[in-house]
């Protein structure tokens, strides 16, 4: 059967919709949104917005990926930290993007020490294993003063961020700085999660038995996710620090961040690129939902005070829910509301 002429150029259509698409997004935030959005937005919202969903996907590749538990994901944001700072304060000649891969590379390092134990325990002993990892750099950084540059407290200001003559010191400039880093970093994601090396994840997630079976080394795939999980914790670990938090502190990285994180790849979709941006939005937009609608609150007899333990209630709430009904998060919502759209077109 020959296809006519509308249907071989359909293909091209779409591809060229599709780059339009995506050039109009580029468009939108890289020049629309800094032009536009005030500094609350940029600096409250969105900056934090972009760090969290690249803290998502450097857990979903361990997670929902490779299928290994972990509650340490802000030890490892923690340690790309503090080794991003100490290279920028002890070796200043480096650019400032060496020193993030670099930072991103210790915390590599430090994510495969902790993820030895996975090679013989899975499951909630792991994520045993992993907690330790929390509580152990905590210790560390507050205890060994080189760390934090013979500083006892811990307590860093951030240096001055620069790359070449640009100077990183607005809310604007940090904005397309972290945006310009969490893009180079999705696309990685993407790129990596097809690739050979995350088949393998998904075949060891599946059934890790099956996977050997049939030749795949386990053990170094399962440290292979730990490695690149929080090579990307720790450079979205150094954004935290600098470009939103300012001060570069172990409690800026405590267990409850690690549980942030862990509720944007569960609401957004574990073993989803797109998830983590759905995810990370929930857990940015919440709190301000919440604090904006204190006085129809306060009307249902909710006092302010009590907004902080309203969100949990609606975080776990919703974690339950996601679970249960919906494994796959937000973005199997958004595929399935896409896919109703486009067949209710073609009708």
């Amino acid at each position: 059967m020959e296809l006519t002429r509308e249907e071989v150029a359909a293909p091209g259509r779409a591809n060229v919709g599709q780059l339009l698409a995506a050039l109009a997004l580029a468009l939108v935030v890289f020049v629309g949104v800094p032009l536009w959005a005030n500094d609350y937005w940029l600096n409250a919202i969105l900056v934090p917005f972009l760090i969290l969903s690249l803290a998502g996907l450097g857990l979903n590749f361990l997670t929902g990926f490779a299928g290994q538990l972990s509650l340490g994901a802000a030890a490892f944001m923690s340690v790309g930290a503090y080794a991003t700072y100490n290279l920028l304060v002890r070796v200043p000649a480096l650019p400032l993007a060496v020193d993030l891969l670099l930072g991103g590379a210790v915390s590599a390092t430090v994510g495969v020490l902790f993820g030895l134990p996975s090679l013989r325990i899975k499951g909630f002993y792991l994520i045993v294993s992993t907690l330790a990892a929390q509580f152990f750099v905590v210790w560390l950084f507050t205890r060994v003063a080189w760390f934090s540059n013979d500083d006892t407290s811990g307590v860093l200001s951030a240096p001055a961020l620069t790359m070449g003559p640009w100077r990183i010191s607005t809310p604007a400039s940090r904005y397309l700085f972290v945006l310009g880093v969490a893009t180079l970093l999705f696309a990685f994601g993407v790129r990596l999660v097809r690739s050979e090396l995350g088949r393998c994840w998904m075949a060891v997630r599946d059934m890790d038995t099956a996977a050997s079976v049939i030749g795949i080394p386990v053990g170094r795939t399962k440290l292979l996710a730990f490695a690149l999980s929080s090579f990307v914790l720790g450079i979205a670990g150094a954004l935290w620090a600098f470009a939103y938090l300012g001060t570069v502190e172990p409690d800026g990285f405590n267990l409850n961040l690690s549980f942030q994180i862990l509720f944007i790849i569960i609401i957004g979709g574990m073993g989803s690129i797109g998830g983590n941006f759905l995810g990370a939005a929930f857990v940015v937009l919440l709190p301000i939902l919440l604090s904006n609608s204190a006085g129809a609150l306060g009307a249902l007899g909710i006092a302010e005070d009590q907004l902080q333990n309203l969100q949990k209630i609606v975080f776990g709430t919703l974690i339950i829910v996601f679970l249960v009904k919906e494994p796959d998060g937000l973005a199997r919502l958004v595929q399935l509301a896409w896919q109703r759209w486009t067949a209710k077109e073609q009708e």
